[in-house]
């Protein structure tokens, strides 16, 4: 097997209730452990919003389009997933009906994007604003400006560690962290050039630079930089200015996410390290049943053989399960080591 920088395969997702979604350019696929045992997977085609605005392509303005777009898509698939195991009520299902009485086929996205809004206007005001009023009150006894920009950056990264770590610690999300880190190691194992089986899935690593946990990291800590930088004196204005300013904060943490993603420098190694370290809380280690969830839904929109093919020179017989070799060829990577490129024999 020939050797080769390291590269991201592409395909990127996230962990839904019971299951795993996987994304691969304009198709998704969406895998769920249903209660009778069975996966059961679902695939359709999602372009994303304003798909055929010139604008997706441009590096620092992608960043805001693809943010908004996994927040719409990850809804999409969460609800999918949740509605194998929610319970109906008489309740709810009069409430449904009006609601689609009123908007008809639309109700669904009317709905997904009542979500959203919700979702992003309560992350607005916990991460951005609320840290920026705390500040304030510290402003009559710090007299220095930039001291204060840079306690309100920090207190931003303390509310958000706090609540990564109050979620971690819910029994219910457990699970859900165990799906995310078999979604990760799907893609490890497939970016460091072994066939996709449970066994070789199970031995890769659940930390993986492009994760979602590693973004809004880099949000925070980007945050701090321009706002640091970049200030108004009127403090309305310093308000409308933080609001204004986080889609340009979206796209950079993007760019740098995509960076890590596709290269193997030491600068990228340090600046990755404090997202795989809190990986560490929003993933745990999936049992073998996760993982062929996972599995499933890669191989639904991914040909995981063609990449092995085209990136590592690698041929995979039809059953590589039954193969052995196949499980040892690649040496086995570790946590701490997440950035070294995978070496292998060739056949």
């Amino acid at each position: 097997m020939k050797k080769k920088n390291r590269r991201s395969c592409g395909i990127g997702g996230q962990a839904v209730l019971e299951g795993v979604m996987m994304k691969n350019k304009d198709r998704y696929a969406v895998s769920v452990r249903r209660p009778d045992g069975e996966i059961e997977t679902d695939t359709e085609e999602f372009r994303g919003v304003w798909h055929d605005n010139g604008l997706r392509k441009l590096p620092f303005v992608r960043g805001v389009f693809n943010f908004v777009d996994s927040m719409v898509l990850g809804m999409r698939t969460l609800n999918w997933s949740v509605s194998f195991y929610e319970e109906e009520e008489a309740t709810d299902g009069e409430r449904q009906s009006l609601f689609r009485k009123i908007f008809g086929e639309r109700a669904d996205d009317v709905a997904m994007g009542i979500t959203t809004a919700v979702s992003v206007v309560i992350a607005v005001a916990v991460f951005i604003l609320l840290p920026y009023f705390i500040s304030g009150f510290l402003s009559s006894y710090i007299r220095n400006v930039s001291l204060t920009v840079i306690i309100e950056g920090l207190i931003r990264i303390l509310i958000f560690l706090l609540y990564v770590v109050g979620i971690s610690a819910m029994k219910d999300i457990h699970r859900l962290y165990q799906y995310h880190g078999a979604e990760h190691k799907c893609i490890n194992c497939i970016e460091r050039g072994r066939p996709l089986t449970v066994r070789n899935v199970m031995r890769s690593s659940r930390l993986h630079r492009r994760c979602g946990t590693s973004f809004l990291l880099f949000v925070m800590f980007v945050s701090v930089i321009l706002f640091f930088f970049i200030r108004v004196e009127h403090p309305g204005y310093r308000v409308l200015l933080r609001i204004a300013l986080i889609p340009v904060i979206a796209g950079i943490s993007y760019e740098i996410i995509r960076l890590a993603g596709n290269s193997d420098t030491v600068l990228v190694r340090i600046l990755s390290a404090p997202g795989m370290w809190l990986q560490k809380l929003t993933t745990k280690e999936p049992d073998e049943s996760m993982a062929e969830v996972a599995i499933a839904s890669v191989e639904a929109v991914f040909d995981w053989k063609a990449y092995l093919k085209e990136t590592f020179d690698y041929e995979v017989e039809e059953s590589p399960a039954q193969t052995a070799e196949d499980d040892v060829r690649v040496p086995e990577e570790n946590e701490g080591q997440a950035g070294k490129t995978a070496k292998a024999q060739k056949r």
